[in-house]
């Protein structure tokens, strides 16, 4: 649930306890994508969406991860990219991530039109992507208006992106989670 305190200006996000993972290094994008597709499918065992995310430093490895809490935190605003971005920030203490061109955002499926938004805000120098928007769309989540020319945006504004790696493994959690009754909270 959110809980809105007046006083010091700030935001005060309590992750679940189980996504402070303790990981060793992955230095390519199939060990990060792996990393992120074992959160979403512990996220959906503790009744999130099938979302997840980590931002990684190159230089440092993993810096924080994320999950889809819309359904558990009660807002359509906790989608897995925008916790992971809030994480990263709250243990960098910096509201911009550009640090050098470093950080990078792995994603279990291509992000909404919210979380491109606030990638791009967030300063990340590249993007990894599993499952594409098409996957998402396909039982029944409504990505926004997200297109190639999203992407191309991001490209233009000097983002890397490799969208698609381990797509299948990435499409067939997002089907699994349909089959198994999951909700669908903005179709």
């Amino acid at each position: 649930m959110i809980r809105i305190e007046t006083g010091t200006p700030g935001v005060v996000l309590t992750l679940p306890a189980w996504l402070h993972p303790d990981v060793r290094p992955m230095p390519t994008d199939e060990e990060r994508v792996r990393f992120v597709l074992a959160l979403a499918r512990r996220n959906i065992e503790e009744g999130g969406g099938p979302f997840a995310a980590a931002i990684f430093d190159e230089r440092d490895g993993l810096v924080a991860a994320g999950a889809n809490l819309v359904v558990p935190g009660g807002s359509s605003l906790l989608h897995a990219e925008v916790v992971a971005i809030l994480a990263a920030q709250g243990r960098t203490g910096r509201y911009a991530l550009r640090a050098g061109g470093r950080h990078q955002i792995v994603t279990s499926c291509d992000p909404c039109a919210m979380c491109l938004g606030a990638i791009h805000w967030a300063g990340l120098a590249r993007l990894v992507t599993a499952a594409f928007s098409e996957d998402a769309r396909a039982v029944g989540f409504d990505e926004g208006p997200v297109d190639d020319a999203s992407f191309g945006y991001l490209e233009r504004r000097g983002m890397t992106l490799r969208r698609g790696v381990l797509r299948k493994e990435g499409a067939d959690l997002l089907e699994a989670y349909a089959a198994a009754g999951g909700v669908i909270y903005n179709g």
